[in-house]
Protein backbone atom coordinates (compact mmCIF):
# COMPACT_ATOMS: atom_id res chain seq x y z
CA UNK A 1 0.00 0.00 0.00
CA UNK A 2 2.67 2.33 0.73
CA UNK A 3 4.49 1.49 -2.44
CA UNK A 4 1.07 2.69 -4.33
CA UNK A 5 0.88 5.66 -2.48
CA UNK A 6 4.53 6.52 -3.59
CA UNK A 7 4.12 5.46 -6.94
CA UNK A 8 0.76 7.93 -7.09
CA UNK A 9 2.49 10.89 -5.49
CA UNK A 10 5.07 10.90 -7.70
CA UNK A 11 2.56 10.21 -11.00
CA UNK A 12 0.77 13.55 -9.91
CA UNK A 13 3.73 15.68 -9.08
CA UNK A 14 5.54 14.85 -12.33
CA UNK A 15 2.14 15.56 -14.07
CA UNK A 16 1.94 18.63 -12.53
CA UNK A 17 5.00 19.62 -13.17
CA UNK A 18 4.75 18.84 -16.65
CA UNK A 19 1.62 20.65 -17.12
CA UNK A 20 2.63 23.51 -15.25
CA UNK A 21 6.11 23.67 -18.20
CA UNK A 22 3.39 23.46 -20.71
CA UNK A 23 1.04 25.81 -19.74
CA UNK A 24 4.32 28.43 -18.79
CA UNK A 25 5.34 27.35 -22.91
CA UNK A 26 2.36 27.88 -24.32
CA UNK A 27 1.68 31.30 -23.33
CA UNK A 28 5.44 32.13 -24.33
CA UNK A 29 4.14 30.52 -27.85
CA UNK A 30 0.96 32.65 -27.32
CA UNK A 31 2.74 35.78 -26.42
CA UNK A 32 3.42 36.94 -29.57
CA UNK A 33 7.41 37.61 -28.65
CA UNK A 34 8.45 35.29 -31.76
CA UNK A 35 6.42 34.40 -35.23
CA UNK A 36 4.35 31.10 -34.92
CA UNK A 37 7.52 29.57 -36.73
CA UNK A 38 9.94 30.39 -33.86
CA UNK A 39 8.11 29.16 -31.22
CA UNK A 40 4.81 26.54 -31.98
CA UNK A 41 2.21 25.81 -29.43
CA UNK A 42 2.38 22.64 -27.32
CA UNK A 43 0.31 21.50 -30.03
CA UNK A 44 2.09 21.55 -32.89
CA UNK A 45 5.02 20.53 -31.04
CA UNK A 46 2.98 17.02 -30.21
CA UNK A 47 1.73 16.53 -33.29
CA UNK A 48 5.35 16.87 -34.63
CA UNK A 49 6.38 14.07 -31.95
CA UNK A 50 3.78 12.02 -32.87
CA UNK A 51 4.14 12.01 -36.34
CA UNK A 52 7.71 11.22 -36.38
CA UNK A 53 6.86 8.22 -33.53
CA UNK A 54 4.42 6.76 -35.76
CA UNK A 55 6.35 6.91 -39.00
CA UNK A 56 9.31 5.00 -36.41
CA UNK A 57 11.69 7.85 -37.61
CA UNK A 58 12.47 9.59 -33.91
CA UNK A 59 12.85 5.53 -33.01
CA UNK A 60 15.58 5.59 -35.12
CA UNK A 61 17.36 8.25 -33.26
CA UNK A 62 16.48 7.71 -30.04
CA UNK A 63 18.63 4.19 -31.03
CA UNK A 64 21.31 5.17 -32.72
CA UNK A 65 22.11 8.29 -29.90
CA UNK A 66 21.57 5.66 -27.10
CA UNK A 67 24.10 3.36 -29.00
CA UNK A 68 26.49 6.46 -28.65
CA UNK A 69 25.44 7.21 -25.32
CA UNK A 70 25.80 3.66 -23.97
CA UNK A 71 29.06 2.76 -25.55
CA UNK A 72 30.87 5.91 -24.19
CA UNK A 73 29.42 5.52 -20.56
CA UNK A 74 29.80 1.98 -20.07
CA UNK A 75 33.53 2.46 -21.18
CA UNK A 76 33.85 5.57 -18.99
CA UNK A 77 32.69 3.52 -16.22
CA UNK A 78 34.80 0.90 -17.01
CA UNK A 79 38.00 2.73 -17.10
CA UNK A 80 36.90 5.29 -14.31
CA UNK A 81 36.02 3.27 -11.29
CA UNK A 82 39.09 1.16 -11.16
CA UNK A 83 41.19 4.69 -11.39
CA UNK A 84 39.34 6.01 -8.85
CA UNK A 85 39.98 3.02 -6.31
CA UNK A 86 43.37 2.84 -7.04
CA UNK A 87 43.29 6.66 -6.42
CA UNK A 88 41.91 6.28 -3.52
CA UNK A 89 43.57 3.43 -1.96
CA UNK A 90 47.69 4.20 -3.33
CA UNK A 91 49.47 7.11 -2.50
CA UNK A 92 51.76 6.89 -5.65
CA UNK A 93 48.83 6.40 -8.17
CA UNK A 94 46.87 9.35 -6.61
CA UNK A 95 49.93 11.55 -7.08
CA UNK A 96 50.06 10.52 -10.98
CA UNK A 97 46.47 10.99 -11.61
CA UNK A 98 45.27 13.51 -9.66
CA UNK A 99 47.81 16.21 -12.52
CA UNK A 100 46.08 14.42 -15.18
CA UNK A 101 42.37 14.70 -14.07
CA UNK A 102 42.73 18.31 -13.05
CA UNK A 103 43.91 19.72 -16.39
CA UNK A 104 41.87 17.27 -18.29
CA UNK A 105 38.21 17.44 -16.86
CA UNK A 106 37.98 21.62 -17.16
CA UNK A 107 38.54 21.00 -20.59
CA UNK A 108 34.61 21.16 -21.99
CA UNK A 109 34.45 17.81 -24.33
CA UNK A 110 33.35 19.49 -27.26
CA UNK A 111 36.48 21.32 -27.77
CA UNK A 112 37.69 18.37 -28.72
CA UNK A 113 35.31 17.71 -31.82
CA UNK A 114 37.39 19.07 -34.18
CA UNK A 115 40.95 16.83 -32.81
CA UNK A 116 38.32 14.14 -32.81
CA UNK A 117 36.90 14.15 -36.69
CA UNK A 118 40.45 14.16 -37.72
CA UNK A 119 41.52 11.03 -35.59
CA UNK A 120 38.25 8.97 -36.02
CA UNK A 121 36.13 10.73 -39.29
CA UNK A 122 32.53 11.80 -39.18
CA UNK A 123 30.57 9.33 -37.65
CA UNK A 124 30.21 7.02 -34.60
CA UNK A 125 33.75 6.57 -33.73
CA UNK A 126 34.05 9.99 -32.98
CA UNK A 127 31.01 10.82 -31.02
CA UNK A 128 31.85 7.77 -28.88
CA UNK A 129 35.23 8.99 -27.90
CA UNK A 130 33.41 12.28 -27.15
CA UNK A 131 31.44 10.80 -24.35
CA UNK A 132 33.72 8.39 -23.17
CA UNK A 133 35.86 11.75 -22.19
CA UNK A 134 33.28 13.72 -20.73
CA UNK A 135 32.05 10.70 -18.95
CA UNK A 136 35.62 9.42 -17.57
CA UNK A 137 36.25 12.12 -15.59
CA UNK A 138 33.05 12.64 -13.13
CA UNK A 139 33.06 9.06 -12.51
CA UNK A 140 36.71 8.85 -11.50
CA UNK A 141 37.01 12.26 -9.43
CA UNK A 142 33.80 11.03 -7.50
CA UNK A 143 35.30 7.51 -7.09
CA UNK A 144 38.39 8.37 -5.65
CA UNK A 145 36.20 11.12 -3.30
CA UNK A 146 34.41 8.44 -2.16
CA UNK A 147 37.01 5.95 -1.45
CA UNK A 148 39.01 8.79 0.32
CA UNK A 149 35.68 9.46 2.55
CA UNK A 150 35.94 5.97 3.68
CA UNK A 151 36.36 6.15 7.59
CA UNK A 152 40.34 4.95 8.50
CA UNK A 153 39.00 3.46 11.45
CA UNK A 154 36.63 1.23 9.30
CA UNK A 155 39.64 -0.40 7.09
CA UNK A 156 41.89 -0.36 10.35
CA UNK A 157 39.45 -2.83 11.97
CA UNK A 158 39.18 -5.01 8.84
CA UNK A 159 42.65 -5.50 8.55
CA UNK A 160 43.21 -5.69 12.09
CA UNK A 161 40.19 -8.84 11.74
CA UNK A 162 42.94 -10.20 9.15
CA UNK A 163 40.60 -8.83 6.10
CA UNK A 164 43.01 -9.34 2.86
CA UNK A 165 42.89 -6.49 -0.25
CA UNK A 166 40.12 -8.77 -1.89
CA UNK A 167 37.75 -8.83 0.97
CA UNK A 168 38.23 -5.44 2.09
CA UNK A 169 37.71 -4.30 -0.94
CA UNK A 170 34.44 -5.90 -1.11
CA UNK A 171 33.04 -5.67 2.28
CA UNK A 172 34.51 -1.85 2.98
CA UNK A 173 35.71 -0.09 0.21
CA UNK A 174 32.73 -0.80 -2.13
CA UNK A 175 30.08 -0.43 -0.09
CA UNK A 176 31.87 2.78 1.70
CA UNK A 177 31.98 4.70 -1.90
CA UNK A 178 29.25 3.28 -3.30
CA UNK A 179 27.60 6.69 -2.59
CA UNK A 180 29.76 8.43 -4.25
CA UNK A 181 29.90 6.18 -7.45
CA UNK A 182 26.52 6.32 -7.88
CA UNK A 183 26.92 10.48 -7.80
CA UNK A 184 29.76 10.10 -10.19
CA UNK A 185 27.17 7.86 -12.95
CA UNK A 186 24.67 10.37 -12.56
CA UNK A 187 27.29 13.35 -13.56
CA UNK A 188 29.14 11.12 -16.26
CA UNK A 189 25.57 10.11 -17.88
CA UNK A 190 24.41 14.61 -17.37
CA UNK A 191 27.67 15.37 -19.13
CA UNK A 192 27.82 12.10 -22.06
CA UNK A 193 24.60 13.55 -22.69
CA UNK A 194 25.83 17.02 -23.32
CA UNK A 195 28.58 15.28 -24.93
CA UNK A 196 26.86 12.97 -27.57
CA UNK A 197 24.05 15.76 -28.61
CA UNK A 198 26.45 18.02 -29.66
CA UNK A 199 28.47 15.72 -31.32
CA UNK A 200 25.95 14.56 -33.00
CA UNK A 201 24.92 17.84 -34.14
CA UNK A 202 28.73 18.24 -35.96
CA UNK A 203 30.09 14.73 -35.96
CA UNK A 204 27.28 12.42 -37.23
CA UNK A 205 26.05 11.60 -40.25
CA UNK A 206 21.96 11.65 -40.88
CA UNK A 207 21.43 9.74 -37.76
CA UNK A 208 20.59 10.72 -33.48
CA UNK A 209 18.75 13.28 -31.89
CA UNK A 210 21.80 15.94 -32.39
CA UNK A 211 21.40 15.65 -35.81
CA UNK A 212 17.82 16.02 -36.03
CA UNK A 213 18.04 19.26 -34.35
CA UNK A 214 20.88 20.68 -36.17
CA UNK A 215 19.11 19.82 -39.31
CA UNK A 216 15.81 21.17 -37.95
CA UNK A 217 17.66 24.52 -37.44
CA UNK A 218 18.59 24.36 -41.41
CA UNK A 219 14.83 24.33 -42.62
CA UNK A 220 13.13 26.31 -39.29
CA UNK A 221 11.77 23.27 -38.66
CA UNK A 222 11.14 24.22 -34.93
CA UNK A 223 8.50 21.88 -34.17
CA UNK A 224 10.69 18.87 -34.74
CA UNK A 225 13.87 20.64 -33.19
CA UNK A 226 12.02 21.29 -29.72
CA UNK A 227 9.85 18.14 -29.84
CA UNK A 228 13.92 16.06 -29.94
CA UNK A 229 14.64 18.18 -27.05
CA UNK A 230 11.98 16.93 -25.44
CA UNK A 231 12.58 13.44 -25.76
CA UNK A 232 16.27 13.83 -25.02
CA UNK A 233 14.38 14.97 -21.35
CA UNK A 234 11.92 12.08 -21.07
CA UNK A 235 14.77 9.57 -22.07
CA UNK A 236 17.01 11.24 -19.41
CA UNK A 237 14.12 10.94 -16.28
CA UNK A 238 13.64 7.57 -17.29
CA UNK A 239 16.99 6.84 -17.08
CA UNK A 240 17.22 8.43 -13.91
CA UNK A 241 14.24 7.19 -12.11
CA UNK A 242 14.49 3.70 -13.65
CA UNK A 243 18.48 2.62 -13.38
CA UNK A 244 19.96 5.17 -11.52
CA UNK A 245 17.35 5.82 -8.47
CA UNK A 246 16.64 1.62 -8.63
CA UNK A 247 20.30 0.76 -8.11
CA UNK A 248 20.67 3.57 -5.46
CA UNK A 249 17.83 1.87 -3.61
CA UNK A 250 18.95 -1.52 -3.94
CA UNK A 251 22.40 -0.84 -2.60
CA UNK A 252 23.35 1.68 -0.27
CA UNK A 253 19.60 2.40 0.49
CA UNK A 254 19.06 -0.95 1.55
CA UNK A 255 22.29 -0.73 3.29
CA UNK A 256 21.02 2.70 5.26
CA UNK A 257 23.86 4.42 4.33
CA UNK A 258 21.65 7.12 1.88
CA UNK A 259 18.00 8.24 2.29
CA UNK A 260 16.22 7.48 -0.86
CA UNK A 261 13.87 8.72 -3.06
CA UNK A 262 10.64 6.74 -2.87
CA UNK A 263 9.14 6.41 -5.80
Amino acid sequence: MTKRRNLIRTTLGATLSVGLACLIWEGFARSGLFAPALAPSVVVIGRALVGMLLSGAMLGHIAYTLYRVLFGFVLAGLVGVPIGILMGRFRRVERFFVPLVSVLMPIPSLAWVPVFILWFGLGNAATIALVFYAATFPVIFNTWTGVRSINRLWIRSAEAMGADEKVLFHKVVLPGSLPFIITGFRQAFARAWIAVVGGEMIAATNWGLGWVIFDSKEFLNTDVMLASLAVIGIVGLVFERLIFQTLERRTVGRWGMVKTVQG
